[in-house]
This record gives C-alpha cells, sequence and structure tokens, in this order.
C-alpha cells in the first residue's frame, strides 16, 4: 500500500532555522554570503534596480535571536538580503545594476522557492525521524522535485 502526500508550505520558524534554510538553498544556486561590513555595502554601490519579495505564508517567530538580523548573499552581481519585517514575515530584497525589476523578481522568487523548498524538506525529514520511520529512498527530479519513501514499522 502507498500513499502520495503533497505538502502545502508554511513557513514558521525561529530565525536560526530560517538562517539554516536560506544558507543551505542559496549555497546550491552558486550564491556565496555575503561578508559582514565592507565586501557587502561595495557589493551594493552600483546598484540601479531592485525587487522586494515577502515570502507569503511565512513568520518567523519573535525571538531575542533573531531580532534585526538579515542575511546577505551575492552572485555575479546581484545581491539578495534576506530579513524579518515589523509583521514578522521574511521578506527578500534582490538588488543588481545592469538587471531588470522583472529579472530581479524572478531571481528574488527562485530563491524563495529554494528556501521554501529546505525549510519543508528539513521539517518533514526531522518529523519523520521524531515518529520513528524509516526512509527508504529519496530522489530529486529534473524538475527538483523531491520525492521520499518511507516505511513506518
Amino acid at each position: 500500500m502507498s500513499t502520495v502526500v503533497v505538502l502545502a508550505p508554511v513557513i514558521v520558524a525561529n530565525w536560526p532555522a530560517i538562517a539554516a534554510a536560506v544558507t543551505a538553498a542559496v549555497s546550491t544556486m552558486g550564491y556565496a554570503v555575503a561578508k559582514q561590513g565592507e565586501e557587502a555595502v561595495r557589493a551594493g554601490t552600483d546598484v540601479t534596480n531592485k525587487a522586494e519579495i515577502e515570502v507569503e505564508e511565512s513568520e518567523i517567530l519573535p525571538d531575542a535571536s533573531g531580532t534585526g538580523q538579515e542575511i546577505v548573499v551575492q552572485r555575479e552581481g546581484v545581491r539578495a538580503r534576506f530579513t524579518r519585517d515589523a509583521r514578522g514575515v521574511l521578506r527578500v530584497c534582490v538588488e543588481g545594476a545592469g538587471y531588470s525589476k522583472a529579472e530581479l523578481r524572478r531571481m528574488g522568487q527562485e530563491l524563495i522557492g529554494r528556501v521554501t523548498q529546505q525549510y519543508v524538506y528539513h521539517r518533514v525529514v526531522t518529523e519523520l525521524k521524531q515518529r520513528d520511520m524509516t526512509i527508504v529512498d529519496e530522489e530529486v527530479t529534473e524538475d527538483r522535485t523531491i520525492r521520499i519513501r518511507v516505511r513506518n514499522w
């Protein structure tokens, strides 16, 4: 007997969990976490366009470790900044010279998709382990769909 489960991603977590998902997701896309200070500032000096995107169905829980924090990642003249807004919603601001707002929005949506997928994947695997279920097989298809086969004894 088998069952297919399709998950609707909802992100509700504290900043460290979000930061881990962002770091894991962006590294697979060729982005590097920007160093704090001079390098991050210098990267944004020739910015001509930017797109701000709110991650739907997200809430970063207000805890002391996440207040006012951000993660800045860079790749080929594009800089993306992940932050928590005043309402607790995860936001990404993508900036870059030589890119249209539409291109930056597309890049931001791709980043958000990967971060959401990484977060949900980590949550599912953690829950499966906590419930003593065995992961039999994992597959990532060409369209980046993740299939996990589980055995429940």
